[in-house]
């Protein structure tokens, strides 16, 4: 499969055209992957729209591709998100990489009551750009046309407050009864939210306020899960269940 980069715009892009990769995606390809002229590439505007072809120059640090085909991939339906509560030790980074290679399509960082780990500040935007940058790697490393979304920190009040219709919000808890392989979603769904808590797990107050708000409790099975590890299982098991994988 050929290569897939990652450029911030494919808009007037056609076929039999030529668009140029450059920055530090370019430097990447001509420097560290050693690019030549001829080879194969795909090109993403990590919004689903994917151009490929041969290349037809190189410079120092950019390159030429002829573009010889265009596709859209349509975001899924339901879409997937990952609520992953800020964790400590990079848990919650390895978190983000692996979910995006699994397929997530929009993340929320969320600092849980339980939360070691503290964005505040100038935190805030260099956490935010940090796991923006995660998923980007993660995505090209899986080869995919989507890179996900990495929203704004969000506290419980906000997370409660942004529930709404036309989203099933499943809440990962050891000790609930309903296991998420069993669990099965309407018809009418648009999104699909996973909210996974910190090392410590979700406190029992932030528990209540979710359900309240209609969010369901889910378990996965009888083992207890670390924060890295929750999400990227549950993911598997809802793009299994939707009959994706």
């Amino acid at each position: 499969m050929a290569s897939l980069y990652v450029v911030e715009s494919l808009d007037g892009v056609a076929v039999g055209g030529s668009v140029t990769l450059d920055g530090a995606e370019g430097r990447h390809a001509v420097t560290v992957s050693r690019v030549r002229v001829g080879e194969t590439l795909r090109l993403s505007d990590g919004r689903g729209t994917v151009v490929s072809g041969a290349v037809d120059s190189v410079d120092r640090d950019s390159l030429v591709l002829s573009v010889a085909s265009l596709s859209v991939d349509p975001l899924p339906v339901p879409s997937l998100t990952l609520v992953q509560a800020l964790a400590k030790g990079g848990r919650d980074e390895m978190a983000v990489q692996a979910s995006t290679e699994i397929g997530v399509d929009r993340i929320v960082p969320w600092s849980a009551a339980r939360s070691v780990s503290r964005w505040e500040g100038p935190k805030v935007e260099k956490g935010r750009t940090r796991w923006t940058a995660i998923a980007h790697e993660a995505a090209k490393q899986a080869i995919r046309s989507r890179v996900p979304e990495v929203g704004p920190l969000v506290t419980t009040a906000q997370l409660v407050a942004a529930l709404g219709a036309g989203a099933a919000v499943l809440v990962l808890d050891p000790t609930a009864t309903v296991r998420l392989a069993t669990w099965e979603p309407t018809a009418d769904l648009d999104e699909i939210a996973l909210v996974v808590g910190p090392e410590g797990g979700i406190d029992a107050s932030e528990l209540e306020r979710l359900e309240a708000a209609g969010a369901i409790r889910v378990r996965l099975g009888d083992s207890v899960l670390r924060t890295s590890t929750a999400g990227p299982a549950a993911l598997a098991i809802l793009q299994a269940g939707l009959g994706r994988w």
